[in-house]
């Protein structure tokens, strides 16, 4: 199963572009797409294949619903481990994203 998740173009060389998601940065190639991009512009990525172009404001809406979704296993998880030591939310926040997209 595959998850897209909106990724920001960060840098664009010919029909290359580097994007990162959460901190997580990869090489895509941008020739599937129809529309141009530009760097600031978000896509979704399969098979490391730019295959849409998507909107600011949907890309920021679709990684806040993420955002949430992490937060809610890391309760999930909090309450679940009470009986061990509490990391800080915001390191395991961030451990989450990176298994998000890698």
């Amino acid at each position: 199963m595959c998850l897209d998740i909106p990724s920001k173009i960060i840098k664009i060389n010919d029909s290359m572009a580097t994007i990162d998601v959460y901190g997580a940065q990869r090489d895509i190639s941008i020739m599937l797409l129809e529309d141009q991009v530009k760097v600031g512009d978000y896509v979704l990525v399969h098979a490391g294949f730019a295959i849409q172009k998507l909107q600011k404001k949907e890309a920021k809406q679709t990684l806040k619903l993420f955002d949430q979704y992490l937060d809610m296993l890391n309760e999930t998880e909090k309450s679940s481990l009470q009986n061990e030591k509490p990391e800080n939310n915001k390191n395991k926040k961030a451990k989450r994203k990176k298994q998000l997209v890698s």
